[in-house]
């Protein structure tokens, strides 16, 4: 398969998102409802309300210790709210027991930073074990199915690798592989582009553009790298002091009036020298 034609390097203030249009008569799949946590005295979240609809891509974006990957860890149940609901796909998860969480994390997967790779494993048998765990026996179809997903991220020919001999590019693509192995309908990305240079980033952009794009993938995406939310994106949720202060479209975003958000997307302080 060839390798996806490479996006110039663009100012985020005049990028367009090479995100597919989303479908407006789409149905809702994800939404948060009067989300609330708290861990300690420290409130996290303060009533987020969200709806992502299928084969929609939202970057989650805002300071550090917002509550970005915590918004996230609640749609899977790693995370239990402390008032408020999350429906997936019409099933509510906050009144899900933990082993009630097998079809919702049969829907849903989450790319951690770090992709948690088995080191002991080569990049073949990281990317089929989802498989394995889930029942799936036939030697021939796991082959095929761990095939088409390292062809999905150009990782085919590194098959027999073991983690410590990638890039840590190469081992989010992987993280991204096994993610869609078991043809999940919403992939979840904590930082994806964290620690890559922007080559490195820009591929993992493609990535999620050809996800989106190739099997319809609804995704959310938390990150500070400003250029892939402009690229990527349908919409950009801006979270502040445990809510939402912006949600809109990136166009929606770049022409945003409020200060704190327009000090955020171009990385300015109020810290003088």
């Amino acid at each position: 398969m060839a390798a996806p034609a490479p996006v110039p390097a663009l100012d985020p203030a005049s990028t367009a998102s090479l995100a597919k249009p989303l479908d407006a008569s789409a149905e809702d799949f994800i939404v948060l409802k009067n989300l609330h946590k708290r861990f300690g005295r420290q409130e996290i979240l303060r009533g987020i309300d969200l709806t992502l609809k299928h084969g929609e891509t939202l970057c989650l974006i805002g300071p550090s210790g917002e509550g970005k990957t915590v918004t996230m860890k609640h749609i899977i149940g790693l995370i239990r709210p402390d008032q408020g609901d999350v429906f997936v796909d019409g099933m509510n998860v906050t009144k899900l027991k933990e082993r009630q969480m097998a079809p919702i994390r049969e829907k849903v997967s989450m790319l951690f930073q770090g992709a948690a790779l088995f080191d002991r494993m080569t990049v073949e048998e990281n990317v089929a074990f989802p498989l394995i765990e889930s029942g799936v026996r036939d030697k021939a179809e796991i082959k095929k199915r761990v095939h088409d997903a390292l062809e999905a991220v150009d990782l085919a020919e590194h098959k027999e690798k073991y983690p410590t001999a990638l890039s840590g590019g190469m081992r989010k693509r992987t993280g991204i592989a096994r993610a869609i192995i078991c043809r999940n309908e919403c992939i979840l990305y904590d930082e994806p582009n964290s620690g890559l240079d922007p080559i490195g980033s820009d591929i993992i952009d493609q990535m999620i553009l050809r996800m989106q794009r190739r099997y319809g993938v609804t995704s959310i995406i938390v990150t500070h790298d400003m250029r892939s939310v402009f690229k990527i994106a349908n919409r950009v949720a801006m979270l502040y002091e445990g809510k939402i202060l912006f949600l809109g479209t990136p166009d929606e975003l770049r022409d945003c009036p409020n200060e704190l958000v327009q000090n955020f997307i171009h990385g300015r302080s109020d810290v003088t020298c």
